[in-house]
């Protein structure tokens, strides 16, 4: 059988494998390994700096002839101390790379800082870059490299350690335009001016998704507000740990008509009347609102996204501690028509007001997704009140809701007869009893996340036949 098939048919079949069995087929012989190896387009490893073989990976990465994706990330942690040693590491990453993978068009390197002459060598060997995800020291650092990548599309930029002596702001003339559509940064300090290049080179023309993490400063505030001060098509923010500079970039927004913004997201730091402020100048129509702010958002914010952002589809708050029920009352009411994903993770209001997801419920009845995950708090009577106003729901998280019994899968059951996707790991009060009932009364369901404990015979069985994914 396995001379009759050609290598091409072979490599077909490969690809319709699903992962958890495709790591079998190189067992079979030295032909399948060959072609399974040429098979794959996307390929992660995690590789050890003490016992790296460089010429080893540079021979395993050549069997890999149709390799488009390439994920490497290190084993161990270094130190501060052995930076050198991991950026010599690094480079010599790279140097395999550009000598083994000409045809790679995204590279997520996690292994440590990089240097300037194999970065350039990678500009060279690989043309067809279009996504690169890489660490930075800010030991001279300088990003004039990445004019060398023709193709880029999407940037990541990690920047780690301290300033050296020598370093200073960049006054190099800009010298290129990068048509970058994605740009994420993280460790970003209020003193890392070479930071005023990307400003100034970066494409306000065709940015999009813009991500700041773990950022403290913008690098000089005067050359980043002259680039907001442009960007008019950028459609994803992103605000992950970022109390210093939330405020700034939320007012340059609302004041340079970002219109075309439609996601939103502030996680972990932010500001009351930046956000405030935001919210009510904006000319923008959200469609996608995400925020993790415990102690910066309250019913005053509630209110004003339901007066401003009314066609709003996906709405995603966490641990939100300062809002009360009346304040999620009248966001209901506001999105009401239009509101297809909802999630309330960690939320305290629900132990704080009795019966306010129920009202909640009443007015979001279009809502498709919806996430309650760890809501310790929630009971099987304001659940089975709540679930009643769901018909349409397709996928349900439940993740951390230990409060929880088999009723409210009785009531899911008879409720939500489209349900498509749930979660229910560690919600104690579920047992194998109810689980096999959410399994043989859910016509639609084709994903299940739970402990494999609580699964019967006749339930593994039945999603057998039935092609259900289970992810413990």
């Amino acid at each position: 059988m396995e001379i009759i098939l050609c290598d091409e048919l072979l490599q077909e079949i490969f690809h319709r494998i699903p992962p958890p069995s495709s790591s079998a087929v190189s067992l079979v012989s030295k032909r399948w390994l060959r072609l399974f190896r040429s098979s794959l387009s996307a390929l992660s490893l995690r590789l050890s700096p003490n016992h790296a073989s460089f010429s080893t990976l540079s021979s395993f990465l050549s069997h890999h002839t149709y390799l488009s994706s390439l994920s490497l990330s290190s084993s161990s942690s270094a130190p501060a101390a052995a930076a050198a040693a991991a950026t010599s590491f690094s480079d010599s990453l790279l140097i395999s790379i550009s000598a083994t993978c000409p045809n790679i068009t995204r590279l997520h390197l996690a292994t440590g800082p990089v240097s300037l002459l194999p970065l350039l060598s990678l500009s060279t060997a690989c043309p067809h870059l279009s996504s690169l995800s890489l660490i930075l020291s800010r030991n001279r650092l300088s990003f004039h490299f990445l004019s060398s990548f023709r193709a880029l599309k999407s940037l990541t930029v990690v920047l780690v350690g301290n300033v050296s002596p020598e370093s200073s702001p960049d006054h190099y003339p800009s010298s290129a335009e990068l048509q970058l559509q994605s740009l994420c940064l993280s460790g970003i300090r209020a003193g890392d001016y070479q930071l005023n290049w990307l400003w100034r080179n970066c494409s306000y023309k065709t940015l999009t998704k813009l991500v700041f993490e773990n950022c403290d400063g913008v690098g000089d505030n005067y050359s980043f507000s002259c680039f907001m001060k442009e960007l008019k098509n950028l459609h994803e923010l992103e605000l992950k740990t970022c109390r210093s500079i939330v405020s700034l970039i939320l007012i340059k927004l609302a004041e340079n008509h970002c219109n075309y913004l439609e996601s939103l997201l502030i996680y972990d730091g932010g500001s009351k009347d930046g956000l405030l402020h935001f919210i009510r100048e904006t000319r923008c129509n959200l469609q996608k609102l995400d925020l993790r702010l415990p102690l910066d958002l309250d019913d005053n914010h509630l209110f004003e996204i339901g007066a401003k952002f009314n066609r709003l589809r996906v709405l995603r708050l966490q641990s939100c501690s300062m809002v009360t029920g009346e304040g999620f009352k009248s966001l209901g009411l506001a999105l009401s028509e239009n509101l297809e994903e909802l999630s309330l993770t960690n939320c305290d209001v629900i132990n704080r007001h009795n019966g306010f997801l129920v009202e909640l419920a009443q007015n979001l009845k279009n809502v498709k997704i919806l996430d309650l995950s760890y809501n310790h708090m929630l009971l099987d009577k304001e659940f089975a009140s709540m679930i009643s106003s769901y018909c349409d729901l397709r996928k349900l998280k439940l993740r951390g809701c230990s409060k929880l019994t088999n009723s409210s899968l009785i009531s899911l059951c008879k409720n939500c007869k489209h349900l498509e996707s749930i979660d229910l790991l560690y919600c104690h009060g579920f047992q194998i009893e109810g689980v096999e009932f959410l399994i043989l009364n859910s016509p639609e369901l084709r994903k299940l996340q739970v402990e494999d404990r609580k699964l019967s015979e006749v339930a593994r069985r039945w999603m057998t036949n039935k092609f259900i994914e289970i992810q413990p």
